[in-house]
């Protein structure tokens, strides 16, 4: 049996590769520019090939590997088959048996959110816990849902898509799939700027949100922790649509923890107290009160959990 396992994540503009024991120590870590042209034909023998070159370099010979994991960003069926992936311009594609194929190594291929969200289950802001609902707060919203410390895929591949669970069905602006009233939304870091400047547009009160040209989550987040009326509203819807998601999240799966990740989750614990507040009053008593973390991670959750796919088998 193998002792190291390699964990990539595959993004839109650069591959993040990691080096790890079996037991999820991380040994080494770099990255590698994605190349999208030709419809991303170069991508997988550019990760196969960094791959064997670090075998070389480091001596390791492939016995010595027990798997290559790949998070992918779109939705991945079971057998490692990418069914589309706009951002690195796949349509099908057998991302896992092509890349056996290229290394001779067993792979495991997963969704870039599912497969940070078991990263965090294993080495994050999950860890001792096996049922884990991860949402990441980025750009965009992405979420993984881990059970038993497997990932929920369901039948394509879109498991844990939460970001485009419906909060407001009387929102009347476009998510960006086409659909309305998504806590993609509200919960973004650009949601949050779009509801900031709603707001501001319709209301007089003073607020330091005025202050900034280019407004921002942080700016957003910052004003709320220094008691700015506006700042502190918007916080609160936030956590109540986010806290609304996770009710039926938690009605449907009933995790150990939440761990809430991506670039919004710096602002800390001022998020998850209105998460926990509005969450607490519109679930089933036998639902309440659930761990709130934040991730630990950040940038290696993708590397970290596609390396424990190999370990899951």
């Amino acid at each position: 049996m193998g002792q190291y396992i390699f964990g990539i994540d595959i993004g839109g503009t650069t591959v993040k590769c990691g080096l790890f024991t079996k037991e999820g120590e991380l040994l080494e870590k770099w990255e590698i520019v994605t190349r999208r042209e030709e419809k991303g034909a170069h991508i997988l023998p550019d990760v196969a090939g960094t791959i064997l070159s670090k075998c070389e370099e480091k001596g390791i010979r492939k016995d010595d590997v027990c798997g290559i994991g790949l998070g992918i960003p779109g939705p991945v069926t079971e057998d490692g088959v990418v069914l589309k992936c706009a951002n690195l311009g796949w349509d099908i594609t057998p991302a896992a048996r092509q890349m056996e194929e290229l290394t001779k190594i067993p792979v495991k291929a997963g969704n870039d959110a599912n497969v940070a969200a078991l990263g965090e289950m294993w080495k994050g802001g999950g860890i001792g816990y096996e049922d884990v609902v991860m949402v990441t707060l980025g750009t965009g919203v992405g979420g993984g849902i881990i059970i038993g410390g497997r990932i929920v895929a369901g039948s394509n591949g879109a498991g844990g898509e939460i970001g485009h669970m419906i909060v407001n069905p009387q929102e009347d602006a476009l998510c960006g799939c086409g659909g309305h009233g998504h806590l993609e939304q509200y919960a973004s870091a650009t949601g949050i700027v779009r509801m900031a400047k709603k707001r501001l547009a319709a209301d007089n009160t003073a607020s330091k949100l005025r202050e900034f040209p280019e407004l921002s989550a942080k700016n957003v987040f910052d004003c709320a922790k220094e008691q700015d009326s506006i700042a502190c509203d918007l916080v609160d819807m936030l956590g109540e649509y986010l806290a609304l998601a996770l009710t039926h999240v938690a009605a449907a799966v009933d995790p150990q923890v939440f761990v809430i990740g991506g670039g919004v989750s710096r602002a800390g614990e001022i998020l998850l107290d209105a998460v926990r507040r509005h969450y607490n009053e519109n679930i089933l008593f036998a639902l309440r009160n659930k761990e709130f973390r934040l991730a630990k991670l950040g940038n290696d959750a993708g590397i970290y959990g596609s390396a424990r796919l190999v370990v899951n088998g």
